[in-house]
């Protein structure tokens, strides 16, 4: 049921560092995204003096100063200049599907360790100008004479000067992703209390795991922060409660709010992939288990919730791997918001939704609540959106990694454009 591959064609993930993740425009405002991602590729060649073969980083957010974030962290990284560094982009999964890109491209052939994750500085979103406006000053400045560039200034017009500020709305739909949620929560009739109890939960259980050393060597202090800002050790679902809603103001039966929903949010973070010869070159203090499977996911956004590919992923991979819910030792599902989680988990349990939509006609039993995001998730931590994956992986390596051998863990995370990321790990 378990098969693993052979030595050979292992792969494995290795617990790297993050930065401490901050609210927008908070204590990371000084720097941008490639100076939050410097420090932790750096730190993490340090401290395991290893040559990765090739570097894999994104961002979601477009900057006009550079095109490949990889390959500029890398060389102000300091670090060799030979190593090759691309850049991977899938909104709120791209160090997950970083980290999987690295995994397929290693090949025991003089490729045998990656380092793959990524970053978001949202205090540092570039505003642009209007396509069409930008067309507009290439052509003026094309103009050879004064009477051809005041010939194209005449051709100007008011309604054309407007500047481009990026958002976190879809661009097919125009909603953001909180107004998807809110349509997803109503389709799967997710109420507001339980809620507000999953993002409790998250909150308590992150400020646990800093409070008893977790996240110590998970996370690299930086002289503007030295852990993470956003958990609240003194939130309470009466004061959850009090919240009003974020998205759906209007109706009456808006149920997110800023308290279970992630926050806008700065932040880096990465991780090691390796086959099992690259694991020697990292040494044998870092937490590291098995990659056993992955799953990428896609629904029809104009017909199913935004945030869904993991329901349709999940039971996916389950099913090839003869697995059910209870197989599954440790979940790490990336809060983007309490709802959308609370609708993975009844979609999951749901037989008419498991054989009609995903395809996949299986009794998996019910989902082990207990066993989900034990150090906190996304709601608590912050969601950067190109670290987030890197996050969560290695916030699982590390808590996988100490649990008895042949444990398994899921991490799901969904992304915007009706995208996912699944993968299957295994303690060694």
């Amino acid at each position: 049921m378990n098969a693993a591959l052979d030595d050979q064609n292992e792969r494995w993930l290795v617990s790297g560092l993050r930065t401490p993740f901050a609210k927008v425009d908070g204590a990371l405002n000084p720097k941008n995204a490639i100076e939050l991602s410097v420090p932790v590729v750096r730190a993490m060649v340090e401290r395991t003096k290893a040559r990765p073969d090739f570097l894999i980083w994104g961002a979601v957010a477009p900057n006009l100063g550079w095109s490949n974030i990889a390959r500029e962290v890398l060389l102000d990284s300091g670090i060799d200049p030979t190593i090759p560094a691309f850049t991977t982009i899938m909104a709120c999964s791209t160090s997950m599907a970083a980290a999987l890109e690295a995994a397929q491209m290693l090949d025991g052939r003089g490729r045998d360790l990656a380092l793959a994750g990524g970053v978001e500085s949202m205090s540092h979103v570039q505003i642009g100008l209007d396509n069409k406006l930008s067309d507009w000053l290439r052509q003026f400045q094309l103009q050879r004479s004064l009477g051809q560039k005041i010939s194209k200034v005449m051709e100007l017009q008011l309604r054309d000067v407007r500047l481009h500020i990026p958002s976190v709305a879809n661009r097919t739909t125009g909603k953001s992703m909180g107004e998807h949620t809110e349509e997803m929560v109503k389709t799967w009739s997710i109420g507001r209390a339980e809620q507000d109890e999953l993002a409790l939960a998250s909150h308590q259980n992150c400020v646990k795991a800093w409070n008893e050393g977790f996240f110590d060597d998970l996370v690299l202090p930086l002289p503007e922060l030295a852990k993470d800002s956003i958990a609240r050790a003194d939130t309470t679902l009466e004061k959850l409660a009090k919240l009003s809603p974020a998205f759906d103001r209007t109706s009456g039966k808006g149920t997110l709010t800023a308290g279970n929903s992630t926050p806008l949010t700065d932040g880096a973070g990465g991780l090691w992939v390796a086959t099992t010869k690259g694991l020697e070159r990292l040494g044998d203090t870092l937490p590291r288990v098995k990659l056993i499977d992955w799953e990428l996911g896609a629904v029809d956004i104009q017909t199913e919730g935004l945030l869904m590919a993991p329901a349709y992923s999940i039971p996916k991979m389950l099913a090839r791997r003869g697995l059910r819910y209870d197989d599954i030792g440790l979940w790490e599902i990336h809060e983007a918001f309490a709802g959308q989680v609370l609708c993975h988990i009844k979609a999951l349990e749901d037989r008419s939704f498991l054989r009609d939509k995903a395809g996949v006609d299986q009794d998996f039993g019910l989902f082990p609540r207990d066993r989900l995001n034990p150090n906190g998730g996304s709601l608590a931590i912050g969601h950067p959106f190109g670290a987030t994956g890197a996050r969560i992986l290695s916030q699982t390596v590390k808590e996988l990694a100490a649990r008895p051998s042949g444990t398994l863990a899921i991490v799901s995370i969904c992304a915007d454009g009706g995208v996912g990321t699944v993968a299957l790990l295994q303690s060694a």
